[in-house]
Parts: C-alpha cells; structure tokens; sequence
C-alpha cells in the first residue's frame, strides 16, 4: 500500500504550477532563502515581489505562479499587486534602469530637454531598451528628488540638476563603463582558454 502511494505521491510530485516543468532543478532556488523566512508571515507579499525583482531583474509570468504556491496565495493575488505597483516590471530590463523623473518640479525646470537628451543618445523612448541591453527608459512620476531637479536615477545612483549635456556625459560614462567592463571579461577568457 505505501508503494502504491509512493508511486501515485511520485507521479503527482511536479504537477504544479510553478512553472518547473517537472525539472527537479528549482530554477528560483536563490529565492529559497527570501521565502523561507517571509512566506508564512501575513503581509509579507511585496517585501517576497521586491526581492524577488533584486535578485531577478523583473517578474516573470513563472516567478510570480512560484512565489504565489510558495505563500500560499492565488496567482491573482500576486498579479493584482504586481499590476497595482508600478515599481514591479514584467519584462527584463537593461543594465542601467533610467528612471526619468516627470514631476512638477523636474518638468518646469527641464525634464523633458533631458528626456530628449536620453533619446537622442541612445535611441530608444520611454519603456525600451538599447539593442545591446544595456539601458532601459522608463518616466517615473516622483523619484521624490525635487531639490534636485531635473533629476534622474540610474540603478541606485541618483544624478541631478541635469542638462542635455550633463546626461550626454553620463551616458557616455556608463557606456565607457561597460564596454570596459566586456573587454576586462574578454580577456579573462582568453587567459583562462589559453
């Protein structure tokens, strides 16, 4: 009778929806850490999303069905607060996430000269990301800067009272940055194939 229930148990174990296929490999395992200690804590859902979004970049369509199996919580439930929050993305975004902010006092002192300047460097509009994947535009509307206005915020680093000239000269920074960044890694490789 135990095996029957073993085998039966076995045959049921992946039929979920996580969105693991049956691979017994958890492809969200560096989020075990985060669940085990916020899943079965009420009210913890958008601490579990923010995590989640950290250590993942955004909040894709299978993480979300897995942190709502892991808390216990409807799939709806997790996608009406992704929905709600506009701090939650639903798409992969690029190495450096311009936050462009539109408030009052970054739109009367320049806002949307320095969008322009974010534009004309690198080619995309508001929601896109550059064909190398290196920077994603989104308008926010408050980064809650307004001393520093027109103010704008890439990653976690916070640059204000801007200029076309002054994002033009960050930009460039952060492409230098990065290209330097490839080649370091290039050569890594080579040394190590060598």
């Amino acid at each position: 009778m135990s095996h029957e229930i073993q085998e039966h148990h076995h045959e049921h174990a992946h039929d979920c929806s996580c969105g693991c296929q049956g691979d017994q490999h958890n492809p969200f395992e560096e989020l075990s850490p985060v669940l085990d200690q916020y899943a079965d804590i009420p009210g913890s859902l958008i601490t579990i999303m923010q995590k989640a979004q950290e250590l993942y970049g955004f909040l894709s369509v299978e993480l979300m069905r897995h942190i709502a199996v892991e808390t216990h919580t409807s799939i709806a439930k997790v996608y009406g607060v992704a929905t709600f929050y506009t701090q939650f993305r639903f798409e992969p975004v690029g190495k450096y996430l311009i936050m462009l902010c539109q408030g009052t006092a970054c739109h009367v002192n320049g806002s949307k000269q320095v969008e322009e300047a974010v534009i004309d460097c690198l080619e995309i509009t508001e929601g896109e990301t550059t064909a190398d994947g290196l920077f994603t535009l989104n308008n926010v509307a408050c980064l809650g800067c307004c001393s520093l206005s027109p103010v704008m915020m890439i990653n976690d680093d916070t640059y204000g009272q801007l200029t076309k000239d002054k994002v033009t000269h960050i930009l460039a920074e952060l492409k230098e940055a990065a290209s330097a960044e490839v080649s370091g890694l290039k050569m890594i490789e080579n040394e190590v194939t060598v």
